[in-house]
């Protein structure tokens, strides 16, 4: 189950391997929370439908409406990045969304030392094709060793992709 975490609260043992809580808060007068995950089976289904009511949160409260297609691109980006946490690093995991400007930040710590690598494009290749879809659909991917492990940030835009802005975005 997953667990909302507020500055400076106590949490146990579901959260001793993950960094502090930076400042994030899960009051629904924010556009920013902070979500505890155990990392068992159910957690990554957890994170996708958690992330999708804070987004309608934010917009009923911030009073702007994110694209049908971004909503969906955010839910793939924390569906990977939680799957990945899960897969390689054992324990609790920490997704953090936030609400930055025009776009979704999604930041996810596990507690694996080792930093993820996209792997050279191979049609053959069956699966780990997670980092790459992340950098496919991430206006920013960054990669941030921690204390006790990893933190994965990714920022996803809320507005209407136009055919234009696909073909100017840099190649990263």
């Amino acid at each position: 189950m997953p667990q909302e975490t507020d500055e400076g609260e106590s949490r146990g043992d579901p959260d001793a391997g993950l960094p502090p809580d930076t400042g994030s808060t899960p009051d629904t007068g924010s556009a920013e929370t902070t979500i505890v995950l155990d990392g068992e089976g159910t957690c990554i289904a957890e994170a996708r439908h958690l992330a999708v009511l804070f987004l309608a949160q934010a917009q009923a409260r911030l009073g702007f409406t994110a694209a049908e297609r971004a909503v969906d691109l955010m839910q793939l980006v924390v569906s990977e990045l939680v799957t990945n946490a899960r897969k390689y690093a054992p324990g609790p995991i920490r997704l953090r969304l936030r609400i930055a400007g025009g776009a979704v930040e999604i930041a996810v710590w596990d507690s694996a030392a080792a930093l993820p690598m996209a792997r050279a494009a191979d049609p053959e290749r069956v699966g780990q094709h997670g980092l790459e879809i992340v950098k496919a659909i991430a206006q920013e991917l960054t990669v941030q060793p921690e204390p006790s492990g990893k933190r994965i940030t990714a920022l996803v835009s809320l507005e209407p992709e136009r055919p234009s802005d696909l073909l100017t975005r840099p190649v990263r």
